[in-house]
């Protein structure tokens, strides 16, 4: 047992010193909930985040090329995002899995399809939750599909199995969806699911406001993940900016006015107008305004200067 939780948080990137510290004040059979708690009280972070160095200069590229480097490919947990532009992708297994089988098969090729689509973008962190009972065989009223894709998940060090355990011939299962929460959260990255989380919601106000801003939703055509183009909404960011670290926003975009100097929309004019480009665009009422308040303050200046005379 004592073996099990530490391979398991040493997945999560803990170091095996405080782990150890925490089991022995714990004790043997503490939950793992209350050890991630403990762990979580005692400061102690992943070594992805202590192991962080300075970020590299950015570097040139050429517009319309790839902005990843050659090397920039899969390296596995161990190679750390501390100087991906790439937010971590942590995956709710258990949803992705029956969303692909629709809702009847635990299909594991749908989480493959969604860590491929995830690796060809360049993540280098992807992590993907699934319980620890679905290693049992299949049964009639739990079918799996294509069950060998968990282990070479696993061999990867993508694939992360949540514990249970069975008590009286009654299966106990710890709350997967907790693990995902914390583990996006702690690492800022992205939850890739199609729940909502709304318990958790409710539960912490931190995490509320980082399922609604985190949340990437996502379907299956054809047997292709696909996500959406605007994550949140019609009016939020784009599907490359709410994966990236380092939003880029779009150049403005400027049409001409079709009326062109025959506009008598002034500043509520919504096109471009070339001859005022660095002038404050006046309605025409304020521009003539203007024009005779100019020969008015002059006259008034003139008299004021005879009277002083």
């Amino acid at each position: 047992v004592h073996q099990s939780k530490l391979d398991f948080f040493c997945k999560l990137g803990y170091g095996k010193q405080d782990i150890c510290k925490v089991l022995e004040n714990l004790g043997q059979e503490a939950l793992e909930d209350d050890v991630l708690k403990e762990l979580i009280r005692m400061g102690s972070k992943p070594q992805a985040l202590e192991n962080q160095v300075q970020p590299s200069p950015l570097k040139l590229v050429a517009r319309g090329s790839c902005s990843a480097s050659p090397g920039s490919k899969w390296l596995g947990e161990d190679e750390g995002d501390s100087s991906d532009h790439l937010r971590p992708i942590v995956i709710d297994g258990s949803n992705v899995a029956m969303s692909h089988g629709n809702k009847e098969v635990f299909s594991c090729w749908g989480i493959q399809l969604a860590v491929d689509w995830f690796r060809e973008r360049g993540h280098t962190y992807i992590k993907v939750f699934v319980p620890l009972w679905r290693k049992e065989p299949p049964r009639q009223d739990s079918p799996i599909a294509d069950q060998h894709i968990l282990e070479e998940l696993e061999k990867q060090s993508i694939l992360v199995y949540t514990p249970s355990r069975k008590v009286k011939g009654k299966r106990v299962v710890c709350y997967d969806d907790r693990y995902i929460v914390k583990v996006a959260y702690e690492k800022d990255g992205v939850i890739v699911s199609n729940d909502h989380y709304r318990d958790l919601q409710n539960e912490n106000p931190e995490w509320k406001w980082f399922i609604e801003q985190r949340l990437l939703m996502y379907s299956f055509v054809s047997n292709r993940f696909m996500p959406p183009d605007d994550p949140l909404g019609r009016h939020g960011p784009t599907l490359n900016n709410f994966l990236s670290k380092q939003p880029v926003l779009p150049e403005p975009k400027w049409h001409p006015c079709p009326y062109g100097k025959k506009c008598t929309y002034g500043n509520k004019c919504k096109f471009y107008h070339p001859e005022r480009p660095h002038q404050a665009q006046l309605s025409v009422a304020d521009e003539l305004r203007a024009k005779i308040k100019v020969p008015l303050s002059l006259g008034k200046e003139e008299e004021q200067c005879n009277r002083s005379l």
